[in-house]
């Protein structure tokens, strides 16, 4: 089959998705399933934590507290495996996924947090950075395997920003508005590696949704917003686009995940121009696509009716190094 075959083909298997057409409707992830940490020794965290369970319905039980003095963007994987452990002990079973309100830590050594926590350190990963790397069970599957417990982190600082995300999260799925989604192949070689799974341009009428296929480097004027993916270490003109609640965006770079470097555009960047939810590495993957999430996949879940947060774990094959950041129950497109 040809690539533009290919393409055509995954348009019209998302006009099925978008119509209602695919098969088994699956129960969504609900604040009555996510587990809250908060961590005591940081201020912003701490009324972070308590303006989102407040806005999400979350109640105590729901919510671990830890201490993590000093705001390490890296915890060694002795430090990791303690913290895990103390969350765990605080959260009830039926929660199925976790949000760090905090800003940092977001790496165990060569690994995410969102990653360590829900899939294990991967040390083998840390010896060989620009390996392969292990298998999501959660890739492209129908529903969560057994135990599996998802994770995502909201930046609490600035904390008006992470405020103004977490609202624009409960905002979507209200309304179903005229939307764009956006995949911008660039003028930068090694970042297009995930290119070939962009979705040919077309609309999707039962969804509202006009998908624009890109040849250039920099997106600007959009004001219509809800998924936009590039290859660039720094996207340029963000201050000019207007994204919608629930809009999701990142960027393939090495350093995305890495929030508080500045050798790369860190992946905060997206959700203080507007995004709801977003992904990058903080450490050196090289440029597998699998370590990136896939834009097919990621789109056709979430248009089925995905949080951001499962969507997003769907879509990446390889995440030990990918961190997922946002507000996890951010639902468009509700079915």
């Amino acid at each position: 089959m040809s690539t533009i075959a290919a393409k055509r083909c995954a348009l019209a298997a998302l006009l099925l998705v978008a119509a209602g057409f695919a098969t088994g409707a699956r129960a969504q992830l609900q604040p009555a399933q996510l587990g809250l940490v908060v961590n005591d020794a940081d201020p912003a965290s701490v009324a972070l934590g308590a303006y989102y369970a407040q806005l999400r319905g979350i109640p105590p039980t729901q919510i671990a507290h830890v201490s993590v003095p000093g705001k390490p963007h890296r915890l060694d994987a002795d430090a990791f495996a303690r913290l895990k452990n103390e969350i765990d002990s605080q959260l009830p079973a039926q929660a199925r996924a976790v949000l760090f309100a905090w800003t940092a830590p977001y790496a165990v050594e060569c690994n995410s947090l969102t990653s360590a926590y829900t899939l294990g350190f991967d040390a083998a990963q840390c010896e060989r950075s620009c390996a392969p790397g292990r298998k999501n069970p959660y890739f492209n599957a129908k529903q969560l395997p057994p135990g599996m417990r998802l994770s995502m982190l909201l930046p609490a600082e600035p904390l008006d920003v992470a405020r103004a995300v977490a609202e624009r999260g409960k905002a979507a799925g209200f309304s179903l508005p005229q939307a764009g989604a956006y995949f911008l192949q660039t003028s930068e070689a090694t970042r297009n590696s995930r290119a070939r799974f962009f979705p040919p341009s077309g609309a999707i009428p039962a969804r509202k949704l006009t998908i624009h296929a890109l040849k250039q480097d920099v997106l600007e004027g959009a004001q219509d917003i809800m998924f936009y993916q590039t290859g660039l270490a720094r996207v340029g003109k963000l201050e000019t686009l207007r994204f919608l609640p629930g809009a999701l965006a990142d960027h393939l770079t090495s350093y995305g995940g890495d929030l508080l470097g500045s050798g790369q555009m860190s992946s905060l960047r997206w959700l203080e121009a507007g995004a709801t939810a977003s992904y990058g590495t903080v450490s050196e993957p090289c440029n597998h696509w699998q370590k990136f999430p896939h834009p097919h996949i990621l789109l056709q879940h979430y248009l089925s009716g995905a949080t951001a947060i499962e969507a997003y774990w769907r879509s990446v094959a390889w995440p030990a190094q990918g961190l997922f950041i946002g507000e996890p129950l951010a639902r468009p497109y509700p079915r």
